[in-house]
């Protein structure tokens, strides 16, 4: 049995942001992340004791020194609905460790980042961190349905008017502009088709994107996307690792913070269990296909993923797989994280 890394989070403030979305301030455990990472939560449920829900952090560990999550009602969100109405400060929430790789190799890139409602909020914690702690320049198209729906808008105007050589923000309002489109965001984006895109944002307007990205030539491994899905399962509970005497055996080669390890790895037991159990700090946030905080790379070998909500073909083609999904389909088995 793999255990679970957990942590209680005391609420040091609620911060409305717009009048359907807040931010909590969490007094700093002292938990690293990176910008554009995320935190799992536990949120308690009358129906089954808890459900898990991933909120994007929107602070930056190179300027803020507590943990800030924001989030935004949606019409049928379970999670998002109790938190707005039910938290205050003084509260406390259990949540995992910060996960997720929808954040920058390098703060000194040029980034064209590409945000629409709440996917504002791991955008934002990047836009912090490359201008408080790099050289790049940042370019950030943000869309909305109106002036009011703006989270961070007057931060926003601020970094501009601090960072007025490198940092542009490009708002559009579907109220006066409609809903943007492919050919629009080309438009938009052909200035900067050289720098590297992150997207965050409703299902729609990520297609938007992507389409006006690949339209421009823009190469799929300079293309970031960040992808949740309400969770089934609960992270919170211990996962078993099932290791049949009689299942057939790999062998596995992981590369892990610069590290090399080889397992005798069992066919009927996932990889991220696998890691865990062998006691590595393999990242992992959902455990059941539904976020990317368990991405790796299949460098050799082949395995079979059990679900898959949030990788596409061409991460698939990228040979990107999800750890908490993947068993051994060959003998052996390369995988990488680097």
């Amino acid at each position: 049995m793999s255990e679970v890394r957990s942590y209680r989070l005391r609420v040091a403030e609620v911060v409305p942001e717009t009048a359907d979305a807040c931010s909590l301030v969490f007094d700093s455990p002292g938990l690293d992340y990176k910008p554009g990472q995320f935190l799992t939560l536990r949120i308690p449920s009358d129906r089954c004791g808890s459900v898990a829900r991933c909120y994007s952090l929107s602070s930056s560990p190179h300027v803020d020194s507590s943990l800030k999550v924001t989030v935004k009602r949606t019409a049928d969100g379970y999670g998002s609905n109790w938190i707005c109405d039910s938290v205050s400060a003084g509260d406390e929430l259990e949540s995992l460790a910060p996960a997720g790789i929808f954040t920058p190799s390098s703060l000194d890139s040029k980034l064209l980042l590409f945000a629409a409602g709440s996917g504002i909020t791991p955008v934002m914690s990047i836009v912090k961190s490359v201008l408080a702690a790099g050289s790049g320049r940042v370019v950030l198209v943000y869309a909305n349905r109106d002036e009011q729906s703006v989270i961070f808008a007057t931060e926003l105007a601020a970094l501009m008017a601090e960072h007025p050589t490198r940092l542009t923000v490009i708002h559009w309002l579907e109220s006066v502009q409609g809903l943007p489109s492919a050919p629009t965001l080309s438009a938009l984006a052909r200035p900067y088709a050289a720098y590297e895109a992150f997207i965050c944002g409703p299902a729609p307007f990520m297609a938007a994107v992507r389409t006006a990205l690949s339209d421009l030539g823009v190469p799929r491994e300079r293309v970031h996307i960040e992808r949740f899905k309400s969770l089934g399962a609960n992270p919170f509970e211990q996962a078993v690792v099932a290791e049949s005497a009689s299942a057939r055996v790999a062998s596995v080669k992981v590369t892990l913070d610069g590290a090399e390890h080889r397992f005798d790895w069992p066919a009927d037991t996932k990889l991220l269990d696998l890691l865990l159990a062998r006691g590595l700090d393999a990242p992992y946030s959902c455990r059941e296909g539904a976020c990317s905080a368990c991405a790796c790379r299949l460098v050799a070998g082949e395995v079979k993923m059990l679900n898959n909500d949030v990788l596409d073909d061409e991460d698939l083609d990228d040979g990107i797989r999800l750890a908490c999904q993947s068993l051994p389909v060959t003998d052996d088995v390369e995988i990488s994280y680097e």
